[in-house]
């Protein structure tokens, strides 16, 4: 089965190396850049097996192999699956989470105490000198800290190394957090370790010692698995903030990066950037080696001045230039990884020399100029779902023989939920959308005499061709927490788009379905409709919308409460957005549906009754909204 599995990722690795999309192929299983990868217990028997194909450790196993291997995992392995125990275990998380909201304050208000208990907590475990074993890399930043780590974890595993992972948040189970040797751990070991670290905690609890809340248990659960599993290095993704955070109870890591700084969690860190600067240099440590990529001035200041007073430099990281990739793709996608992946590269050479690695491993060959081979594998096969991520709807069958018997449905999932993420967003979807209009129109248009396309108000009208016209639709899926501002996010989202003249036809908003005071996991019960579901936030993010598209406010209350109704016609989607006609109780650009499992359907049925039609959908402004999309797509 290792073997047929390999085979089939080999078969299919240059289609999708270098995209984080699914790709459905005729009787062959279908691969993704999703974290679907490990899903069930199979992945704690097939790692030795997969290790013994090669027989050199961990390193001879190439990341694009075990990356896509691991995601195949989710097929072959229903047998295995301990669905009871799991959700029982969910249950017990879900009675840690102490805020009464999304971004609100933790119960626990003293931030010294915090750290105090975490430190009872990992003595209790005992797990205190073996935390300073580990040889870790702590990551903080406001934007790109998962994808610095994921890139230092690809590239550490080329380099020979086992590797553990620890990110958040989660997008379809909580096992995403912890990855071992490039997949998640499996629900088996999971399991053990939870139980372990829960039981020893309570039995210990005490008036002035109660169980962690939620981020805390799973931060000493992440060193409980990396102790246990004997990681060579342990990538460690800050939380929130960094002086504070649950994870800077680590007191002496190898090295230290800060990702890009910007305005976000201010009712946590702070109003202004020098503020939020301060809260992210925290991680920095005496004699420890300090990496950033570039800040604004105000940001920068802070930061230095930090380091001034650890008396350690903070070497500052350009981005990486496509001479230094050497013709690498990344495999993660948007310009601003370029700053990501350096940083990466600049951990894990300092991590290399600081355990004494390096000139074991390249012997100062890559002292100046170039990168080595492992490090552009690993850059070209690191995995981050969420962002920057491009799926193919599986369920949607764009062809029939050599005629179309259904439109394409492909789905554009960015997590971003703040001014400067939202800007990188609008950026790669402006590139991705545009990148892929040809490549599907070409594969469903064999019948095309010329490739002289002529655009006009999201049709695509093929030159001397007898088929119908073919008929491109640009969807934005938003939602976003109640502490986010959409009258500036929707703006920038708009105008970059606009800069690049990509245009949205229309936007739908929907409430997300996973809820902040319950853990849930890849298989937990998704009700496809809520009945009552209060969408008044999602009206109010519409009626923004709708001032964006016509200028002034055109949603009233009356027909608020009138489009609560139901879902509108599909004929909504080909109308002009600039009509305006309250009477048809829906706008023309937008509409608030009450459910998401009911608008994913709304969009298959759209083209699955028009073969013509093809739909982009951005899907942004939380990573709770895209995380639920990824869950219902998967299923």
């Amino acid at each position: 089965m290792v073997q047929e599995l390999l085979s089939k990722n080999l078969y299919l690795c240059q289609e999708i190396m270098g995209h984080a999309q699914i790709s459905v192929k005729k009787d062959h299983f279908f691969l993704s850049g999703f974290t679907w990868m490990a899903s069930r217990s199979l992945s704690c028997s097939h790692i030795d097996g997969v290790k013994k194909l090669k027989g050199l450790r961990y390193r001879n196993l190439s990341s694009q192999i075990v990356g896509k291997f691991s995601q195949n995992t989710q097929d072959i392995s229903q047998d295995f699956e301990l669905p009871s125990a799991y959700e029982t275990a969910m249950e017990a998380l879900s009675t840690l989470i102490t805020q009464k909201k999304r971004n609100g304050t933790s119960a626990v208000n003293g931030q010294n105490q915090k750290l105090d208990r975490m430190l009872r907590y990992i003595k209790i475990l005992g797990l205190e000198e073996k935390i300073a074993g580990l040889k870790i890399i702590h990551v903080a930043g406001t934007k790109g800290k998962g994808s610095t780590c994921a890139f230092c974890e690809a590239i550490l595993r080329e380099c020979g190394f086992r590797t553990g992972l620890f990110t958040s948040p989660h997008l379809i189970d909580v096992r995403e957090r912890y990855r071992l040797d490039g997949m998640d751990i499996c629900q088996e070991n999971f399991l053990q370790y939870f139980w372990d670290c829960w039981n020893q905690l309570k039995a210990n609890i005490s008036e002035d010692l109660p169980m962690p809340p939620l981020f805390q248990f799973l931060t000493v659960l992440a060193f409980k698995i990396f102790v246990s599993e004997k990681v060579d290095v342990a990538i460690i993704e800050v939380g929130l903030g960094g002086k504070l955070d649950s994870t800077n109870v680590i007191k002496e890591p190898i090295v230290c990066g800060i990702t890009s700084l910007g305005m976000d969690h201010m009712e946590t860190l702070g109003d202004t950037l020098g503020q939020i600067a301060s809260h992210k240099a925290g991680i920095l440590k005496p004699q420890i080696p300090g990496f950033s990529v570039p800040q604004l001035s105000e940001a920068m200041e802070v930061l230095q001045e930090r380091a001034n007073e650890l008396m350690i430099p903070l070497e500052v990281v350009a981005p990486l230039t496509l001479e230094k990739l050497n013709g690498t793709r990344l495999s993660l996608s948007g310009d601003h990884q370029l700053s990501n992946a350096a940083l990466a590269v600049s951990l894990c050479k300092s991590w290399l020399r600081g355990t004494g690695n390096w000139k074991r491993l390249f012997e100062d060959a890559y002292e100046e100029d170039g990168l080595p081979e492992q490090f552009l594998r690993g850059l070209s096969a690191a995995r981050l779902s969420g962002r920057a991520q491009i799926v193919v709807d599986p369920l949607i069958n764009a062809s029939g023989g050599n005629k179309r018997v259904s439109g394409d449905l492909t789905f554009y999932l960015d997590g971003a939920h703040s001014p400067e993420s939202t800007y990188a967003c609008a950026r790669w979807f402006s590139a991705a959308a545009v990148e892929r209009k040809d490549l599907s129109l070409s594969s469903v248009s064999p019948g095309v005499e010329t490739t002289e396309t002529a655009w006009t108000k999201g049709y695509i009208k093929h030159c001397h061709n007898k088929e119908p016209d073919e008929i491109l639709k640009r969807i934005l899926l938003f939602n976003c927490m109640d502490a986010r501002d959409p009258q500036i996010l929707l703006p920038k989202l708009v105008d970059t788009c606009a800069s690049s003249g990509i245009y949205f036809s229309k936007a739908i908003f929907v409430p997300s379905i996973s809820v902040h005071t319950k853990v849930t996991s890849a298989t937990s019960t998704i009700p496809s409709y809520v009945p009552g579901k209060d969408l008044s936030w999602q009206f109010n993010i519409q009626r923004i919308w709708e001032r964006i598209i016509h200028g002034k406010d055109v949603l009233d209350q009356d027909l608020k409460i009138n489009a609560s109704a139901g879902l509108p016609p599909r004929e909504f989607l080909y109308k002009e957005a600039s009509r305006y006609c309250p009477e048809d109780r829906y706008f023309a650009s937008s509409a608030v549906f009450p459910s998401l499992p009911l608008t994913i359907n709304w969009l298959r049925d759209c083209v699955r009754e028009n073969p013509s039609l093809r739909l982009q959908v951005l899907v942004t402004g939380s990573l709770h909204l895209v995380g639920d999309v990824l869950k219902l797509l998967r299923r």
